[in-house]
């Protein structure tokens, strides 16, 4: 190989570049995390992963997580699950610690999709639910915030690693997320910027989810949003504490655990290897 060498992978259509930096590390600008997710000019992606070594002695690999707009995140559920197949075959083993700048993410294999590759559960830590920890700009009941936009009112707040606002609606595709997504996600009542969910129950704990994410627009999946609206349905009545989240291209599966942590169960696809270009990396 010449060029640098990445994964492609997906986690129900929620796409990443996996870039590989555990035995050198890659100098990678904000251009050019831009260019390697721009789906037009690069190889396109939701978020650029980078392994790199672990920096905690419990932990197997470090995932740093990109958005394309060259931003870093500190959680991406589908993408731990991606990187935890990968270690998990590397070791030989069932079980791996995944770390993040937002924690250690416990992840283990459940199961076989239908595709024959692994089904994954992660422990995603602690849904946080003060004010302070989303964080928002001014003190509330974080289960009933004060900001909106048209037809997206009172929205709850939580932050699984990243901040959320979930927004239950009766009609999702009566919904212009792509219009009042960046609105929301730019409002000042976030000052770190926010992810915005909007969630329709569609069945008994069920929800039906798509999410504006903050630094990607709309993506087909979000694994740290579909933990925020599981644990949003449960805060509201809604649901109980275990719920199937549905998306664009299949269910997850969120349960809010006694002690209040949030674990997530999904599959995970590999699409295709491939070699960056050097101008790519300039």
């Amino acid at each position: 190989m010449t060029g640098t060498p990445f994964l492609k992978m997906h986690g129900l259509g929620n796409d990443f570049v996996v870039l590989d930096a555990r035995d050198g590390a890659l100098s990678l600008s904000t251009r050019s995390r831009r260019a390697i997710a721009d789906r037009r000019l690069g190889v396109g992606c939701d978020q650029l992963i980078v392994l790199e070594p672990p920096t905690e002695r419990d932990a197997d690999v470090f995932m740093r997580i990109y958005n394309p707009d060259g931003t870093e995140a500190g959680a991406c559920g589908n993408a731990t699950r991606c990187v935890a197949s990968l270690v998990m075959d590397e070791r030989k083993s069932d079980q791996i610690t995944v770390q993040t700048i937002a924690g250690l993410l416990e992840s283990q294999k459940t199961g076989k999709g239908s595709n024959g590759l692994p089904v994954i559960t992660v422990d995603m830590g602690p849904a946080r639910l003060d004010w302070r920890e989303i964080p928002v700009a001014t003190a509330c009941d974080t289960n009933h915030m004060p900001v909106g936009l048209g037809p997206l009112q009172d929205p709850v707040g939580t932050n699984m690693g990243n901040p959320h606002a979930t927004f239950f609606v009766d009609d999702l595709d009566a919904i212009a997320i792509t219009e009042l997504g960046p609105k929301l996600e730019h409002d000042r009542f976030f000052p770190e910027r926010v992810n915005v969910g909007v969630a329709q129950l569609i069945a008994e704990n069920k929800v039906r989810l798509r999410v504006w994410e903050r630094g990607a627009g709309l993506t087909l999946a979000c694994g740290s949003g579909a933990c925020a609206a599981g644990v949003a349905a449960a805060r509201r009545g809604l649901t109980g504490r275990k719920v199937d989240i549905v998306m664009e291209h299949g269910t997850l599966g969120i349960e809010w655990l006694r002690d209040g942590n949030v674990t997530m169960t999904g599959g995970i696809s590999r699409a295709y290897r491939g070699e960056l270009d050097g101008s790519l990396l300039k």
